[in-house]
């Protein structure tokens, strides 16, 4: 049985949900056009760059930079599942019904994305320094740079929060279930 519920936490939920995800497309797609722009004004950007870093190898540099964008849109494609998957889950609460199989299957599948997002830093991390490193013996000065990579201790504890909602989730439907078999 499905009632409609009149929350304003949804109502706001689901917008911040509809920007956070509109946020990340615009986000992927300025990653695919930056990699289009290396791609088609490499010639151009060569020339800027020999003349402000005279022993920078730009094949590297672009090679390394598409592929970090090339991962950032990996990981942003990602996050906007992620949240998809969040705002479908706010809806069936806003239908009345959470606990069913499917939010129980939404939150399995969150959990092995943000466990996917932290394994995706590993190279972003280690490629974006392995640029740092170029570009800083090549004599330009790239100023202080933190390059932070690695598990993220939250972005663990997340994932085994979503695991273990994923089961109490799974545990309601089931109990939701034997009760209604039985009335």
């Amino acid at each position: 049985m499905k009632v409609l519920i009149k929350d304003p936490l949804l109502t706001v939920a689901r917008g911040l949900l509809w920007f956070l995800m509109a946020a990340m497309v615009v986000g992927a797609l300025a990653c695919l056009a930056a990699m289009v722009s290396l791609f088609a004004f490499g010639a151009q950007v060569t020339l800027e760059l020999a003349r402000e870093a005279p022993g920078l190898d730009f094949a590297q540099v672009r090679w390394g930079a598409e592929l970090v964008l090339a991962l950032v849109i990996g990981l942003l494609a990602m996050v906007v599942r992620m949240l998809w998957l969040l705002k479908q889950m706010v809806d069936s609460v806003g239908e009345g019904d959470p606990f069913v199989p499917e939010n129980a299957a939404r939150l399995t599948q969150m959990a092995w994305l943000t466990l996917a997002v932290q394994l995706i830093f590993l190279p972003i991390a280690g490629v974006a320094t392995w640029l740092h490193n170029i570009i800083e013996e090549s004599g330009k000065d790239v100023g202080h740079v933190s390059i932070d990579g690695g598990f993220d201790l939250n972005g663990l504890l997340l994932m085994l929060i979503l695991f273990i909602l994923a089961r109490v989730f799974r545990k309601g439907a089931e109990m939701r279930a034997d009760l209604e078999g039985m009335v």
